[in-house]
């Protein structure tokens, strides 16, 4: 898609790491040290958990490992990510893009637990959506569509009619699953083929029409 695109929606749903807050720094400390307690290569780790919920990420890193100590594993790091605010900052044009949506139909899709997405939107100094999925809400990580299909459904917008902000691979899947468009934030959107790359917030412009539409005016 050109930099000078132009997309039409009626709702936005937006995910958090990534795409409002840069939490790159307490999530590469905190899953470095766990691949280190298990032996794992630290670089392969960090190219897998981005975008999911973190007993989905064991999942994959340690397939032959039960459920239930991913589950157990899982809430001592989302205890640990909750206390680590430290270099939690805003993306670029973050607070700008959400005060434009103030009023218009928008949700946060989020892997991250109520407790963390909730602290992590603090940190950065940005307000929390009204509408909003989070790890309690769904039965299934992305990739999988529900957590999106669920934010479309609480909106009260179909799904064809949602465009979704994702900077993660998982994340750019699952809203593509969930048959939406989707906008690609940051370096790591580009290599999973989303349907427009914006560099950071700064390059979005949302206006609404008065029809119950919106457009976004992309680059």
């Amino acid at each position: 898609m050109t930099a000078t695109a132009v997309l039409t929606a009626r709702a936005l749903l937006l995910d958090m790491d990534g795409t409002l807050v840069n939490s790159d720094a307490v999530v590469d400390r905190i899953w470095r040290r766990w691949a280190d307690r298990h032996g794992l290569d630290g670089d392969e780790v960090m190219k897998v958990v981005h975008g999911r919920q973190g007993h989905a990420s064991m999942a994959l890193l340690l397939p032959d490992r039960p459920k239930e100590r991913n589950l157990a594993d899982n809430a001592r790091m989302l205890a640990e990510e909750t206390a680590d605010m430290d270099g939690v900052v805003p993306i670029p044009g973050a607070p700008e893009f959400l005060a434009s949506l103030r009023g218009l139909p928008h949700a946060l899709v989020t892997s991250a637990d109520v407790g963390l997405s909730t602290a992590r939107m603090a940190a950065a100094g940005l307000p929390l959506p009204d509408v909003r999925i989070t790890a309690e809400s769904v039965g299934a990580s992305k990739p999988d569509p529900e957590g999106f299909l669920k934010g479309a459904a609480e909106l009260g917008v179909a799904p064809a009619d949602c465009v979704v902000f994702e900077d993660s691979g998982a994340g750019i899947a699952a809203g593509r699953a969930a048959g939406m468009r989707v906008i690609g934030v940051g370096p790591r959107a580009g290599f999973h083929r989303p349907d427009a790359v914006i560099q950071d917030l700064t390059r979005i412009r949302v206006e609404p029409t008065g029809s119950g539409t919106l457009r976004l005016h992309i680059g």
